[in-house]
């Protein structure tokens, strides 16, 4: 079977993502990846609505992307198209497109009304990375509430640009880590308060990382008493970050109805234990209290406590961070990944 893999990305990222996507390829799926960042600015279709726009207007870039597609279609013999973060793909073409459709939904509430659910419609099957939706129902159920003709459980997970492959269990727990928190992600209004609380109760020991501007950064330190300044790192800066930190913190903006991206399982994959919101939830991931603890949503003094007490047993930090390394080793390396993927789609075909 060959499945046309089709993302969007930059830089180091879109190396990585093409070559670990090819290297998944077996005996039975043959996983193609096709980058289609290049042929349209992102922004210009980040809404649904956008995309229409673009589609009754011809545009130029989407017209020259859909007949690559179709081009690699027919000329490689592709059986099925899966399109993951950010489609590019207007349903009225793709009802066209002679193959079996996949559609990955990995945004979450917070984008799925933007570009996930006005497109549901149009894939055979539409696999989706957290159970978590709203409070009204769970995300499969959505899915198919909005007209999804079949919808899977499908986590995401780590590339091994993400972690060090190469290093044995053993080699990666004797490592010197001299940090004692971390945080990375983006700096979004919603998660600010908490993560002022817990910079401000570890001082120098707490490491904070991620997506940012300059303003934002103001408005964080004015707002909250100087917590600290937030300082994006390049892809090539995490992996060393992490081996070098013992518990690493996750805090979502709608708390567990958001729970389940990378970091999720690249903090594990490089021996850090985690600590993360996510109630229920989490067990859809993680056996919680054996390979991830968890906090309640927006709760600081829970996640502040829990951060002393582990940092205080050392012992019991160790044996948590081992117990979700060998879980992400097993379960969610993207390689592995992908083959149940094309396992699923196949089912599905059938």
């Amino acid at each position: 079977m060959k499945i046309l893999y089709t993302f969007n990305k930059r830089g180091a990222e879109a190396d990585f993502w093409q070559r670990e996507i090819a290297a998944a390829s077996n005996a039975q799926f043959t996983f193609i990846p096709f980058n289609h960042d290049p042929y349209v600015d992102t922004s210009l279709y980040l809404r649904a609505q956008r995309l229409d726009d673009l589609y009754y207007e011809r545009h130029t870039g989407l017209m020259r992307l859909y007949a690559e597609v179709e081009a690699r279609v027919r000329d490689e013999k592709i059986d099925v198209i899966m399109v993951d973060n950010c489609p590019p793909y207007h349903p009225d073409w793709l009802r066209k497109l002679p193959v079996f459709k996949v559609l990955r939904v990995a945004d979450g509430p917070l984008a799925a009304y933007d570009r996930d659910f006005a497109y549901a419609h149009a894939y055979d099957l539409v696999l989706y990375h957290s159970p978590a939706y709203s409070r009204d129902m769970e995300m499969g159920e959505k899915l198919q509430y909005v007209g999804a003709k079949k919808t899977v459980f499908w986590p995401l997970g780590v590339f091994d640009a993400g972690f060090a492959p190469e290093m044995f269990e053993g080699e990666l727990f004797s490592l010197k880590r001299d940090i004692d928190v971390v945080f990375v992600g983006a700096l979004h209004l919603g998660k600010m308060p908490l993560i002022a609380r817990v910079k401000k109760a570890f001082g120098a020991r707490c490491r904070l990382h991620g997506l940012t501007s300059f303003k934002k950064n103001l408005y964080f330190n004015a707002k909250y008493g100087f917590p600290g300044w937030v300082r994006p790192i390049e892809q090539s800066e995490y992996v060393p970050l992490y081996q070098r930190t013992k518990i690493g913190f996750n805090v979502h903006n709608r708390g567990k109805y958001t729970v389940g991206g990378y970091r999720f399982y690249e903090l594990p994959a490089n021996g850090v234990m985690q600590i993360s919101d996510g109630d229920e939830y989490l067990n859809a991931f993680y056996q919680e209290g054996d390979e991830i603890i968890g906090i309640r949503v927006f709760v600081a003094d829970d996640l502040i406590d829990k951060i002393r007490f582990y940092l205080a047993h050392d012992a019991e930090r160790e044996r948590i961070a081992r117990n979700a390394y060998r879980r992400v080793m097993r379960d969610y390396r993207i390689g592995n990944l992908l083959r149940r993927a094309g396992a699923i789609v196949q089912e599905a075909m059938r």
